[in-house]
């Protein structure tokens, strides 16, 4: 089973550039208040002290709330920190080492891309969830692989296993996601980008309410 459990909703995740002006850790504080479920810290940057602050701050953060944080693609960091886990690309640690470094209660997601079979292979690894995308234009990664929605139904019908959707998604297409039966819409810019993070995060919440 899971570690995520029945969590369902909004997954933020960090950008500090968008971040710049109000700060990282208020940006968080903001998108958690207004309905976000996890929160994870994503930063491609090659200044290791800077990240670890960065992260350490916003476990504080999430801890405060009761929100787990995920580290982006670091499982050193995310074993360094004691953070509730990790989200893991098809360039990055293998699952099996993530789980060996973090251990069994650790949450590690995997990018799936477009790729069913790579779903299955996570799924079977002991994945805690799965990422597919880019579904629509993305502004953070505009060359990313795009994804069919009938993959994500495919996958949710099959795999018993929590999605997430990421890539360009917005308050107004997301729904469509969420009726395929994704269990999670990942967002960067439409969170982190908004003028007012809260009021943006409370939009993409308000999508999952009265759903099963």
């Amino acid at each position: 089973m899971s570690r995520l459990g029945p969590r369902r909703g909004l997954y933020a995740i960090t950008d500090a550039a968008l971040s710049a002006r109000r700060g990282l850790e208020a940006d968080v504080a903001a998108a958690i208040r207004g309905g976000a479920v996890l929160i994870q810290y994503r930063d491609k940057s090659g200044d290791a002290e800077r990240r670890r602050q960065q992260a350490a701050a916003l476990l504080k953060v999430c801890r405060q709330y009761g929100v787990p944080l995920i580290i982006n693609d670091d499982v050193e960091l995310a074993r360094a920190l004691g953070a509730d886990g990790v989200h893991l690309g098809a360039e990055d640690a293998s699952l099996r080492a993530a789980r060996a470094r973090l251990g069994p209660e650790a949450i590690i997601g995997i990018s799936c891309y477009d790729s069913l079979e790579l779903a299955r292979k996570a799924r079977t690894a002991g994945a805690d969830y799965i990422a597919f995308g880019a579904f629509f234009d993305s502004p953070t990664k505009p060359a990313a692989v795009r994804a069919p929605l009938t993959l994500l139904q495919e996958a949710c019908a099959n795999l018993r296993l929590p999605v997430a959707a990421i890539g360009g998604i917005t308050p107004e297409n997301g729904a469509a996601l969420i009726e395929a039966g994704a269990s999670l819409l990942a967002v960067i810019s439409g969170v982190f980008g908004a003028e007012n993070p809260e009021t943006a995060a409370r939009q993409y919440a308000a999508l999952f309410k009265g759903r099963p």
